[in-house]
Order: C-alpha cells, then sequence, then structure tokens
C-alpha cells in the first residue's frame, strides 16, 4: 500500500521535468511506500517516456570567435567543439553515461600486446553530400594530423601511430608503442571523419560531414543554422532543426533564457543558480567534470623560469576561497597536476597544497622578485566568473608582497591572440578521458598545445612507460610520480575542475544521464535533447 501518494505525485512530476536522478527516485518511491517494479514501472513512463521529434532548437553558446574554423586540426573555441559534435563524426565516442561508445566505427578490437587496433566501420554512415563513409575518408581524416608537416594540434595524440591499413570494411591502426587508450583518445574533437580528396588528402575545407545535422549556413562570431541529416547512422536527432547563436556576455545568454528566445544556454553564471533554480520554466543541468582551468606560465621565459617563482604563484592562491566566492561551490579543489578525480588513475594521496602566503613571500624574495609586477591575461568568455576570479587571486597574493595586475582581454581572439602567445594567462581545459590524453596534449616535451612551455625528461619518460603499460598498479604508480612532478617543478597553477553548469527551457527535454566530457551533455545536445511539448 502507497503510504504517501502525493510525494509519488511529486516524484512522478520530478521526474518528466529531469530534475530527479533514477537512484534518487527509485529510494524515495520505495520509501514513500511502492514496491520495486510498481517504481521502476512508474520511472519508466515518465522520466525515460520515448523522445518526440520535431521543432526548431536554438542555443545560446559562449565562446565562439571570428577566428573558429572548420579546420580539425585548429578547433580551440567552444563553439568549434559543440558544433563539430553536432555536424561531423568520430570513430567513437562518449557516451552520456561517461562509458565508450560507436560512431562511424560499430567495433573494434586488439592485438594482445595492444599494438594494433583494427576498427570496423558503419555501413550506414553517410556524408551529407551523399557518398557513404569509406575507410579511405577515415584513413584520410587521421593522417591530417600525422606527419613532420602537420601543423594540427592532435599531432601529439597519433605521434604513436606508424602506419593506418586500409581493409575494406575496417582500418587498422598499427603502433610504434602499445596503447591501451587509442579507441578513448579517437574521441577527442579534433579528429572527425572528414571527406578523403582524389590524392588521398583530407577535404575538411567543404564543411562536408557525417554528424546528425548539416550545415544551411554559418557565419563564424555570429551563428550557425543546421538542419537534421536523414541519413544519419545514430540514435537521435529529435530536433528539425538547429540555430547556434553566438553569446558571449554571459548576462545577455542567461536572459535569452529566461525569455524563452533560447531553449537552451551553455556556461550559466553560477551566483544566479538559486535564482534560476526557482524558475519554473528553466532547468539547471550541474555536472561533475574533469575540465581545468589552469594558469599556464611560459616556462622558458622570465621571471617563469625560476621554479621559485612558480612555487611562489602556487602558495599565493586560496583555492578554497575562489571555490566558494567564484563558483559557488560547482568545483573540485585543483593540486597544480592536471590529474581530475573524474579520471582513472587519479592519485588521491598526492597532499593537497594550501594557501600560505608566509613561505609564498619567502620565495618571492629569494628570487629576487620583491616590488616587481607580474601580468596575468583572461577573459570573460574563458568561464563563469573569470575575470573576478583572477581578482580575488591578485587580492590573495598581495599578502605575500606578490603584484599580480590583471589583464582583462575581448573575447573575440582570445584562443589565437592571447593563449600559446602571452607568458601568463588563464585558461580552461574541456574534460578528457584519461590522463594519458590530458599530459599528451598539454604537457608533453614536443606537444603543439604544450601551454606552459613545460620540459622534463623525467616527466616525458615516464608518460611513454605509462602509454604502453597494461599493467593498472604500475601505471597508477606513474601517474602518481608524474603528478608529483607537476605539482613541485611544473609551471601551471590549477586552482580547480569547474562542474558544467548549464540551462534548459522546461519544454526541453533529456536523458538520464549527462556526458561529463563536455559542457550541454557532451556539447551533443543537440542530437540527444528534444521537445516535449
Amino acid at each position: 500500500m502507497i503510504k504517501d501518494q502525493m510525494m509519488i505525485d511529486r516524484l512522478a512530476d520530478a521526474a518528466r521535468q529531469g530534475k530527479i536522478s533514477r537512484r534518487s527516485f527509485m529510494n524515495y518511491s520505495l520509501a514513500a511506500g511502492m514496491t520495486t517494479s510498481a517504481a521502476t514501472g512508474l520511472w519508466g513512463t515518465t522520466a525515460n517516456a520515448e523522445p518526440k521529434r520535431g521543432g526548431k532548437y536554438r542555443v545560446a553558446q559562449h565562446d565562439g570567435n571570428t577566428s573558429d574554423t572548420h579546420d580539425p586540426g585548429k578547433y580551440q573555441s567552444n563553439f568549434d567543439i559543440s558544433l563539430v559534435h553536432t555536424f561531423r563524426s568520430f570513430l567513437t565516442m562518449i557516451n552520456a553515461d561517461g562509458t565508450l561508445g560507436p560512431d562511424i566505427a560499430s567495433e573494434w578490437s586488439a592485438s594482445p600486446d595492444a599494438k594494433e587496433w583494427t576498427f570496423v566501420l558503419n555501413p550506414a554512415a553517410t556524408f551529407h553530400s551523399g557518398p557513404k563513409v569509406t575507410a579511405e575518408d577515415v584513413i584520410a581524416s587521421m593522417n591530417y594530423h600525422r606527419g613532420e608537416e602537420t601543423t594540427s594540434a592532435a599531432k601529439a595524440l597519433l605521434a604513436g601511430v606508424e602506419d593506418i591499413t586500409n581493409n575494406g570494411d575496417s582500418i587498422t591502426f598499427k603502433m610504434s608503442a602499445p596503447n591501451a587508450d587509442l579507441p578513448w583518445l579517437l574521441t577527442d574533437y579534433h579528429l572527425p571523419i572528414v571527406p578523403a580528396n582524389a590524392d588521398g588528402t583530407a577535404n575538411w575545407q567543404s564543411a562536408d560531414g557525417s554528424g546528425p545535422y548539416k550545415i544551411v549556413n554559418l557565419e563564424f562570431g555570429v551563428g550557425c543554422n543546421l538542419v537534421r541529416h536523414e541519413e544519419w547512422h545514430g540514435e537521435g536527432a529529435y530536433f528539425d532543426e538547429v540555430e547556434m547563436l553566438v553569446i558571449n556576455d554571459p548576462n545577455a545568454r542567461q536572459t535569452a533564457l529566461v525569455t524563452g528566445d533560447v531553449d537552451a544556454c551553455s556556461l550559466l553564471e553560477n551566483k544566479t543558480l538559486g535564482l534560476l533554480g526557482r524558475d519554473p520554466n528553466i532547468e539547471v543541468d550541474n555536472v561533475s567534470s574533469a575540465q581545468c582551468i589552469t594558469l599556464p606560465m611560459h616556462m622558458d621565459v622570465a621571471p617563469f623560469d625560476n621554479n621559485d617563482v612558480r612555487m611562489a604563484l602556487k602558495l599565493a592562491i586560496n583555492r578554497e576561497e575562489i571555490i566558494e566566492k567564484i563558483t559557488f561551490g560547482a568545483a573540485t579543489i585543483g593540486n597544480d597536476f592536471h590529474h581530475s578525480p573524474a579520471m582513472p588513475y587519479f592519485p588521491a594521496d598526492i597532499p593537497q597544497r594550501e594557501y600560505d602566503p608566509d613561505q609564498a613571500a619567502s620565495l618571492w624574495k629569494k628570487a629576487g622578485m620583491e616590488g616587481q609586477q607580474v601580468s596575468i591575461s583572461t577573459a570573460e568568455s574563458i568561464t563563469t566568473g573569470a575575470v573576478d576570479a583572477l581578482i580575488l587571486y591578485s587580492e590573495q597574493a598581495k599578502a605575500a608582497g606578490i603584484d599580480i595586475k590583471v589583464v582583462r582581454e575581448p573575447n573575440d581572439g582570445y584562443w589565437s591572440d592571447v593563449w600559446l602567445v602571452k607568458p601568463w594567462c588563464m585558461v580552461t581545459w574541456g574534460a578528457r578521458p584519461t590522463p594519458d590524453v590530458m599530459y599528451t596534449l598539454a604537457y608533453k616535451d614536443d606537444a603543439a598545445w604544450n601551454e606552459s612551455h613545460f620540459q622534463h625528461a623525467r616527466f616525458n619518460e615516464l608518460l611513454l612507460q605509462a602509454k604502453a603499460e597494461l599493467d593498472d598498479t604500475k601505471r597508477a604508480e606513474m601517474y602518481h610520480e608524474m603528478g608529483m612532478i607537476s605539482r613541485d617543478e611544473g609551471s601551471t597553477v590549477i586552482p580547480y575542475f569547474p562542474n558544467f553548469v548549464y540551462g534548459r527551457r522546461a519544454n526541453c527535454r533529456r536523458g538520464e544521464n549527462l556526458s561529463p566530457a563536455w559542457q550541454m551533455d557532451g556539447y551533443r545536445h543537440a542530437s540527444r535533447w528534444w521537445f516535449d511539448t
């Protein structure tokens, strides 16, 4: 007998609106007197109702620039990343529940030593222009990021690939060393599949893709209109049309969501979450993630070439206060190594670095930096509260006698004119699935995106060993040592790992899980979400 019908009704309503997880729904339903089978049935008729097709989906997207591009090797901005997951496909994808799933590749397998990986291609996959996706297309897409002449940011990810062979309905990667992470690595947003030219090169310029939606018109820095690709090989793509609007100003984005001018909005301001949560027309999604805020210093540029300077700046930041006052608790504390608790092999026993202005002052004086100012650049579009976070950091550092000047840069062009250019700046890294992918992209000695110019022989030795190590215990030990090296000798301050916080109108529905890979359901919102009415 049901003890509390009113509670059941509230739970059912919460499930319909996506406000409650299945686990919580089941626990509360059982507490209210429902049987397990009855609760399961009610969940299935509320939260897991069949998605509906139709409608035009409008989304306000942060971090869009006139310098954005179709060149996958140069993707940098959140607009680039959201768009590529909407109109192009990859060999594999990260599912909404965080597991690895198929995309262009329907299945894959490895040799016993993990030096050869074979990916079977989905015969139903087609480009928007009509042709089927073939092994030639996949190989051309991968080779675009390989070789000495490539300028792709993903070059380091594929550095261990010696050859890719065409088996007709499949391809085989032949590696120079074992790589247990290869199927995960292939989800990286730089590695979409594009058509091959007759000479075997990649034709990314045409903006042809094989993803759930095809581009109708696009103006970088302004927005994009897309329509459903009716021949898409995957599940979803419920909307008839998608409109992505670049709105870099956070207040303007949230206003558009509140007024109903858009159906969803990326990167909400954390300080307004309480207010937005009380609006019955808006649903807020707050997702723990492995995305990371970094403050990289060019290790080969004075004064950051002095580890005493770098350590002083690491000790002069009060991470707890920044998380409390800037993210309003929607973050996990950082420890100056780029390995999130959301990733496997996390070295939880590495001591947490604490705010210590006295020690910071001593090191600053030892380095001969008394009376000198250092500048750090940021922009509002980097993350919610970006400028405020650095202003607070600057105030905290004053207790150590450290003078930090916060330079507010334009949103447009930040990734081309500031990041990798100026010696100290603020960066948001999207979540990567494994530490190997993150370290290979941004900390390997020759990585194109080695944002801190980090050079450490032992770190690079361990990176290569860990990539090839199939024993999980030994691999974890290697990542522990790498974390300690980064923490104590690296040139990056890591304050926190922010949650993904974004919003939807109440009639815009989503599944039970939200991907931890990127904002907006791993930036697959356009293909995974739908309208309820």
